[in-house]
């Protein structure tokens, strides 16, 4: 920021947080790679000084490039920038994959393998009142490494024309906004570990039986209508799924498995007791989360 004030920097009209401001420009340079993995921020001093404000604010800045998994802070040291080995998704959230990694600054590169009339198993029948249905699978890459499987079904007579050249490195709920008008609204998703079955564990270079996260949702429109039934596989280790709590309930809930359905495949089946494992882990971080909100 040579030759410029550090006031000149920040917008002072009070209309965003000061720190807000600093960890936008500070995560901004991180994503377009001018402040790569490992290296090291100036001190708290040095940002103070680069942007004229208090101490208290840079660190609230830099609390909030920790939370989003840019850096690294260990209590004595001056931050890191965090490698890029994970990527994060806020599952309440109704907007897709494509559309949050969008807004982190990651590209997101979708294959589309097919788009064609399929028969669909009868709960998704019953959510769309109709067996008339798209059956879309697409692949999801970042920096050439696939990080998820999506299967999707949407009913035809509401996305007659749908082509997948249109949905090839693209954003499903922008083409169905664009071309049809139609905006995803409130719905339900459902978190799962499962096991990579030989047609998942294929596409995302996975061994089989290698753990998932599997996220299966139901969305409607704006309007209350069914708009879309989908399963996303996401490799494990690539992904972090985050879940914002607030002080009146929790935004997700954990539900564990009876042991009768332990056995899971890519439609719904886990054989894994290293899966059966994570889940209560699942259960007991909630557990946990419930009870110190409780007594703080």
């Amino acid at each position: 920021m040579k030759g410029q004030s550090p006031q000149a920097v920040l917008d002072r009209s009070g209309a965003q947080p000061l720190y807000a401001q600093i960890a936008q420009l500070l995560a901004g340079e991180i994503r377009e790679r001018r402040l790569s993995p490992g290296t090291v921020l100036p001190s708290e001093a040095a940002l103070c000084k680069r942007f004229g404000v208090a101490r208290s604010v840079v660190r609230q800045a830099l609390s909030v490039l920790v939370a989003d998994g840019l850096i690294h802070r260990e209590q004595g040291r001056q931050a890191v920038v965090a490698a890029r080995s994970e990527h994060r998704r806020l599952v309440q959230r109704s907007t897709g994959l494509y559309d949050q990694f969008a807004s982190a600054g990651t590209l997101l590169r979708t294959q589309v393998l097919r788009l064609e009339r399929s028969e669909p198993p009868p709960e998704v029948t019953a959510f769309f009142a109709s067996d008339d249905v798209w059956l879309l699978e697409r692949l999801r890459r970042v920096d050439h490494t696939p990080i998820a499987f999506v299967r999707t079904w949407l009913p035809r007579n509401r996305f007659p024309d749908l082509e997948a050249g249109a949905l090839q490195d693209a954003s499903l709920h922008q083409v169905l906004a664009q071309q049809y008008g139609v905006r995803p609204g409130r719905g339900r998703n459902r978190i799962r570990a499962v096991g990579a079955d030989t047609t998942l564990a294929t596409h995302l270079d996975l061994q089989q039986g290698e753990p998932l996260l599997m996220l299966e949702g139901q969305g409607l429109d704006g309007a209350g209508r069914p708009m879309e039934w989908f399963t996303t596989w996401h490799r494990a280790e690539q992904l972090v799924f985050d879940v914002e709590v607030g002080p009146d309930a929790e935004q997700v809930e954990v539900a564990m498995q009876p042991e009768t359905h332990a056995n899971v495949t890519s439609s719904g089946n886990l054989n894994d007791e290293p899966l059966d494992q994570l889940e209560q882990v699942l259960g007991e971080a909630l557990t946990l989360l419930r009870r110190a909100r409780a007594e703080g």
